[in-house]
């Protein structure tokens, strides 16, 4: 199956979990593979695995550390520099249940899920237009539902004990109101932009809990196979059938939380930009 033979994918944490299901996919339908991750030696074990499961030698690994900043400017320019064009981005890394900052002083669950994403895509935006159609799929979450708005001034600082889900579910908010305040300000006929939810899956996005609770609370999750469906979806489904600045479950499009309005994914986008410097 060769459906996206000649087309370009950069999958950002592809080499474990949902994004490496997801790089698989692209990979066996024949499309050229981008995995940005952190761990060189983790990406060098996928892209063996898919190229000995595909028989795509496409597949390349990009340095991305998504906590620090610079990284993530150094991997945009990695890219740019390959002359590659970028049909479809996939902004899937994502980190769960931590304390802690980053190396630029915000939150982690925030600056890893989301603020490290705004300035990945917004360095690739111009090749992403350039190879239009594009799409900027954001793997986002059920749980921005739980999020009741957000707290710029707590963004600036570690999540305090038992805070993790809340920073969490404000964090793939974030994605959703990235995925609509992207649409409303590129056009359409070039790029595409959506956020989904990809089920409750047993990825390594878990990984850090800690072991007495992690297999509990894995137990009955979905596999990753099942978790890159709408992800594969989002990313490869004809040009229609994805509607830009929409968040999508199960493969169709769903309602996402009423908390994200358009103010608040302004707000969100003009903070995002200054903190990055986009």
């Amino acid at each position: 199956m060769d459906s996206e033979s000649g087309r370009t994918f950069l999958v950002t944490g592809g080499n474990t979990g949902i994004g490496l299901a997801t790089a698989m996919g692209l990979a066996r339908r024949g499309g050229r593979v981008y995995l940005a991750c952190r761990s060189a030696a983790k990406a060098s074990q996928a892209v063996a695995s898919i190229v000995a499961a595909t028989g795509n030698a496409h597949v390349r690994f990009l340095p991305l550390d998504l906590a620090e900043l610079s990284s993530v400017r150094a991997c945009a320019e990695a890219f740019l520099a390959t002359g590659q064009p970028l049909h479809v981005l996939v902004n899937n890394a994502g980190v769960a249940g931590l304390h802690g900052l980053t190396s630029d002083g915000f939150e982690l669950a925030f600056g890893i899920n989301h603020l490290g994403h705004f300035a990945l895509t917004t360095a690739l935006l111009d090749r992403l237009a350039a190879s239009a159609p594009a799409r900027v799929v954001t793997v986002s979450s059920d749980s921005h539902f739980e999020a009741t708005g957000i707290d710029f001034t707590a963004l600036r600082r570690r999540a305090r004990i038992g805070a993790a889900p809340r920073a969490y579910a404000v964090s793939k908010l974030c994605n959703v109101l990235f995925a609509q305040e992207l649409a409303r300000r590129v056009d359409a006929r070039k790029v595409t932009a959506c956020a989904l939810h990809p089920g409750v899956v047993a990825s390594d996005i878990w990984r850090r809990v800690p072991w007495p609770v992690r297999p509990i609370i894995t137990a009955r999750m979905l596999s990753t196979e099942d978790g890159a469906r709408t992800s594969l979806f989002c990313a490869t489904s004809p040009e229609g059938a994805v509607r830009s600045g929409r968040y999508y479950g199960d493969c169709q499009e769903s309602e996402p939380s009423a908390v994200a309005t358009e103010e608040l994914g302004r707000i969100l986008w003009e903070r995002s930009a200054a903190w990055t410097g986009s």
